[in-house]
């Protein structure tokens, strides 16, 4: 394999890597690298905010390297506590399975499987004995570990702290000694997790692995990182037209970090398009760009160009849909205002939540008080409304549906 690689291999879509210059020589070395990415399948989803990282694995597998993908099926029963403000449940090891079979379906959306190695911790930690665990202990202190923020956040304020939790990363450490990892891979979320991987393989006499560390991607709510608990995701799995709408929905100051973490667009186009920003050009045909982009990654070119289209006419152009799904209010309806003329009175958040339209009543609420929500085209911001048999409700850019009040007095 070549030892040459592009300067954005270590710059692009990197928050920092421990330690560069070692990881320099590495790559200078021309051999194959071992390059570590865990994953515990507490939750079966990935999300754009894992394609970050994933991409960059890709790169690398493209100049010959290879990946060790680690199922982390004993940690995950024990629930990552990086970033955590509270213990998380454990789960039970038929969750984990399933979790890490639709993980991985996923995961190989990105990462090429004919380059990549899967493993199970259980073959290492299936084998461990009492003896080992007390061995693995003593090498790090509690101090140690009570200087990570959420750790010492917790303990400053009385939280619990499982000494299981305490446990996660050496589990995780020990992984990277049991593969002889040369790089592991994470978000800056897992620094201090990856850093004890480093140093427990210097211990054993391993040459201490490099650690490559992937910048947060920022969820669609402009403020927090992207997260399912927060809600503020795109799913690798998601529909072809909702993924595209949910990335027209993200705040326009991402535009350009979304565009460097998730696509290939070039350097010097990059620069372009921030000077188009900067002198406030409508960033709608970039954010379009980038929805079509992130879509046929994922879906096709085909499935991307039908979205556009879609969101075109929908949205822009408030067209109705091909399809609009049916709904026949029963909680919603409130009262019978002209009967004749059928028209009934109806709640409109227990109508948008019967509809399927909004999670829940204050989510409802919420959408109607910020002017996203049409009645037969036209934004309505009360709570009570008046339909008929055929009424179009639109909540948000994606949500549709026709009332039909068929049987109903």
């Amino acid at each position: 394999m070549t030892a040459k690689w592009p300067a954005s291999l270590l710059k692009r879509g990197v928050a920092e890597v421990i330690i560069e210059q070692e990881m320099v020589k590495l790559l200078e070395s021309g051999r194959p690298l071992r390059l570590k990415q865990g994953f515990d399948p507490s939750r079966p989803d990935i999300h754009l905010g894992h394609v970050v990282g994933l991409r960059k694995l890709r790169e690398f597998q493209e100049m010959g390297h290879q990946v060790i993908l680690i199922v982390g099926d004993w940690t995950a029963q024990i629930g990552d506590p990086s970033g955590q403000s509270i213990t998380r449940p454990m789960l039970t090891a038929e969750e984990v399975k399933r979790n890490a079979e639709s993980y991985m379906q996923q995961f190989f959306k990105v990462v090429d499987k004919s380059r990549t190695q899967v493993r199970l911790q259980s073959e290492w930690f299936g084998k461990f004995t009492l003896a080992d665990i007390i061995k693995l202990t003593s090498k790090f202190t509690v101090a140690q570990f009570l200087a990570r923020e959420d750790f010492r956040k917790r303990f400053d304020t009385n939280q619990p702290i499982a000494i299981t939790e305490l446990l996660y990363p050496l589990l995780q450490a020990y992984d990277s000694l049991a593969i002889e990892a040369d790089v592991e891979f994470g978000g800056m979320d897992q620094k201090f997790n990856c850093l004890v991987g480093r140093e427990l393989q210097g211990m054993m006499g391993q040459r201490q692995q490099q650690v490559f560390l992937m910048p947060l991607l920022v969820g669609t709510d402009g403020v927090q990182k992207m997260s399912k608990s927060l809600g503020n995701y795109i799913a690798v799995d998601e529909p072809p037209n909702d993924m595209y709408g949910k990335v027209m929905s993200i705040k326009d100051p991402l535009i350009m970090p979304y565009f460097e973490l998730l696509t290939d667009v070039p350097d010097q186009e990059l620069v372009e398009m921030k000077q188009q920003l900067d002198e406030q050009v409508n960033p709608m045909e970039l954010k379009k760009r980038l929805a079509r982009d992130i879509v046929m990654q994922f879906h096709g070119a085909e499935e991307a160009r039908k979205a556009d289209d879609r969101f075109a006419s929908e949205v822009q152009n408030k067209e109705l849909p091909e399809r609009i799904p049916d709904i026949r209010p029963v909680k919603a309806i409130k009262a019978t205002i002209d009967a004749k003329a059928g028209i009934v009175l109806v709640s409109g958040p227990i109508l948008l939540v019967e509809a399927g339209l909004a999670s829940s009543g204050s989510v409802a609420r919420q959408l109607i008080a910020q002017g996203s929500v049409d009645i037969n085209g036209q934004t309505i911001t009360g709570n009570d409304w008046e339909v008929t048999d055929g009424t179009v409700i639109r909540a948000g850019k994606r949500g549709w549906c026709r009332i039909i009040l068929g049987g109903v007095p």
